[in-house]
């Protein structure tokens, strides 16, 4: 950083911080400016190797809900951070509306604050909001304006398992335009949901278009990780491209958490 100046001005100075550590996860809240819902928590996988080794990225996988975040913890965020922010943002004459993402460490003495942003995460959204058992148009209409009805979001009693599917080189250099096959396969299907991210058309086929191209979503039952980890992968064997590359641990850490 400072002998071969790789980052210009911006490393012409460092802040040094509290090392946590702990397990991240992630705690989205819908604001209206003075009221708020939360969502299940979730959490990503954001080093692109098993075992989170290797570069960070964009987020290779997810899985919702995180149970490391137990009631008890959810009630700590709510009270010692989200509440807070917004009491604090509205006394100031800037009360906020809209999604406020919750980026957290779950340390030894309790949740810390990693990193706030103005929306949603990805992909931890392709976990969270599958299992939303309210109308979520009307939940957001009601923050835009203002008027929140409800204190509590109701979930659906499941758990979702998001695998990425990435081009081979990402995070760093990779290849674009390569076709995608077998996403016809999940015409009609309920419990799988492949979303979108790094793709386009070419002529009549779908082809790579980014670094994360597909996020592969599974839907199981409550309490049964495993299985819903099993179907995530199962689901991602359907569908091919050529230098695809992905995690094969996506949601294990989760799973000590099972029997909670």
């Amino acid at each position: 950083m400072f002998g071969e100046n790789i980052f210009g001005a911006a490393g012409d100075s460092i802040v040094i911080e509290e090392f946590m550590r702990g397990e991240e996860a992630s705690v989205f809240a819908l604001c209206d400016g003075e009221r708020y819902v939360t969502f299940a928590p979730a959490q990503d996988h954001k080093r692109i190797g098993d075992g989170d080794t290797g570069k960070n990225t964009g987020g290779m996988g997810a899985f919702a809900p995180a149970r490391i975040v137990d009631s008890t913890l959810r009630a700590r965020v709510k009270k010692e951070i989200i509440e807070p922010v917004l009491d604090g943002m509205k006394r100031e004459g800037c009360p906020y509306a809209g999604f406020l993402y919750c980026g957290l460490m779950i340390t030894d003495v309790g949740p810390k604050v990693v990193e706030f942003n103005c929306r949603l995460g990805d992909p931890e959204t392709q976990v969270v909001l599958p299992l939303i058992d309210s109308d979520f148009a009307q939940l957001c209409f009601e923050a835009a304006e203002r008027k929140l009805t409800v204190k509590n979001v109701s979930q659906k009693n499941e758990t979702a398992v998001c695998i990425v599917m990435a081009s081979g080189g990402y995070p760093d250099a990779y290849s674009s335009g390569k076709e995608i096959f077998g996403l016809d396969k999940f015409s009609g299907e309920t419990q799988t949901v492949v979303f979108h991210a790094g793709t386009k058309f070419s002529g009549d086929k779908v082809v790579t278009a980014g670094g994360r191209v597909l996020g592969v979503t599974a839907i199981g039952e409550n309490k049964n990780l495993g299985e819903t980890i099993n179907s995530a992968y199962d689901a991602i064997k359907k569908i091919s491209f050529d230098g695809e590359y992905h995690r094969t641990d996506v949601g294990q850490k989760g799973l000590k958490y099972e029997t909670r």
